[in-house]
C-alpha cells in the first residue's frame, strides 16, 4: 500500500510541477518510441492531442516494434517507451535503462487465417494446438520477424509447442532457445503488424496478430479470426521512463507527465472509450477500477460487463 501511495504521490507532484512551473509551460518536445499497434489503430492520434495541449508539449512518436523501441531507449535516443514485451521490459529495467514502469492497458493476440482454413484450426481456443496443426499441415504462415512484442509472443508459443516452422525441434543445449528454421511455408516480413497482415492476406496465410490492429485492418484483408480466447494470448502494454541516471539528457520530467496522464482517470477513460468498427480495442488497467470489459474485442453495448 505504501508503495502504491508513493507512486501516486510522485505522479501528483509531477503534474503539479508541470502546471505550475514556467519552464515546463514553455513549448517542448518529448520523444516516445512505441509499438506499431498504438499508431496503426489510431489510438495515439486520439489520446495524445489533449495531453499536448494541456502541457504545451509536442510528442514525437517513433512507431517500431517493441524490441526496436527498447533498443532506442537503451541508446538514450528517446525519453519514454510504450511497449508490450514484459520479459524485455524487465531486462531493460534490471539493466538500469528504465524506471517507473506502469501498466496502462491490455488486449489480446489472435491467430488469423484464410477463409478456407487448410489447417482446420477454426474454433480452437488453445493457441499452441493451433500452431501445431498449422505446422503439421505446412500451411503458409507469415511472421513479423522483427523482434516486436508480437514476434516474441509467437516465438514463445512455438517453443511451448515443441515445434518450429520447419518441423520438430531437436533437443537444444541446456538453457538454449530452439531456433526457428525457415521452411517454404514459413515467411518473415521484418515489418509492422499492418504490413504483415497485408502480406499474409496476399499469401492466403495464417498470422499471429494483436486484435486491435487486426480490427483496424479487417476491412482491408480477407483474413478472419480462427483462434482466440487462450489466456496465453493476453497482450499487456506498459509505459516506462528512460532513466535519467543512465541517460542524463533524457526528458525525465515530461516523460513522467505522460506516464501520469496515461494512468490518470482521464487518460484511462480516453483509452477505454476508444473504439474502431464498433469494438473497444484497448482496455485500461492502470488500476483495477479502470477495467470495464471482460473480454477484449467486445462491442460498446457490452461495456457494462465487469471482468
Amino acid at each position: 500500500m505504501r508503495k502504491i501511495f508513493a507512486i501516486y504521490a510522485a505522479l501528483g507532484l509531477v503534474v503539479l510541477l508541470a502546471e505550475g512551473t514556467g519552464d515546463l509551460q514553455a513549448a517542448g518536445r518529448l520523444k516516445l518510441a512505441t509499438t506499431t499497434s498504438t499508431v496503426d489503430t489510431g489510438l495515439l492520434d486520439s489520446i495524445l492531442p489533449p495531453f499536448e495541449k494541456r502541457f504545451n508539449l509536442k510528442v514525437d512518436v517513433i512507431s517500431v516494434g517493441s524490441g526496436k523501441a527498447i533498443a532506442l531507449a537503451r541508446n538514450g535516443d528517446v525519453d519514454v517507451i510504450l511497449v508490450h514485451d514484459p520479459r524485455a521490459e524487465e531486462a531493460f529495467i534490471r539493466d538500469g535503462h528504465g524506471v517507473n514502469r506502469r501498466e496502462v492497458m491490455y488486449n489480446d493476440f489472435v491467430i488469423v487465417g484464410p477463409e478456407k482454413d487448410p489447417a482446420r484450426i477454426a474454433g480452437k481456443r488453445d493457441a499452441v494446438d493451433a500452431l501445431k496443426a498449422i505446422a503439421d499441415a505446412k500451411a503458409p504462415f507469415v511472421s513479423r520477424g522483427d523482434d516486436s512484442g508480437t514476434h516474441q509472443k509467437e516465438k514463445a508459443l512455438w517453443k511451448e509447442a515443441g515445434l518450429a516452422p520447419g518441423g520438430a525441434v531437436p533437443s537444444p543445449p541446456r538453457g538454449a532457445v530452439p531456433s526457428l528454421p525457415r521452411g517454404t511455408w514459413y515467411m518473415e516480413t521484418g515489418q509492422g503488424m499492418g504490413a504483415t497482415l497485408t502480406i499474409a492476406d496476399e499469401k492466403k496465410a495464417y498470422c499471429l496478430a494483436d486484435r486491435a490492429t487486426y480490427t483496424a485492418f479487417s476491412d482491408k484483408v480477407g483474413l478472419r479470426i480462427l483462434c482466440e480466447g487462450d489466456r496465453r494470448l493476453l497482450n499487456q502494454y506498459a509505459i516506462i521512463a528512460v532513466s535519467p541516471a543512465r541517460h542524463a539528457h533524457a526528458d525525465y520530467l515530461h516523460a513522467m507527465c505522460l506516464i501520469g496522464w496515461l494512468t490518470s482517470p482521464e487518460g484511462q477513460k480516453m483509452i477505454g472509450d476508444f473504439t474502431k468498427k464498433g469494438s473497444f480495442l484497448f482496455h485500461p488497467n492502470a488500476y483495477a477500477e479502470a477495467r470495464g470489459m471482460s473480454d477484449p474485442g467486445q462491442s460498446p453495448k457490452d461495456s457494462a460487463v465487469n471482468p
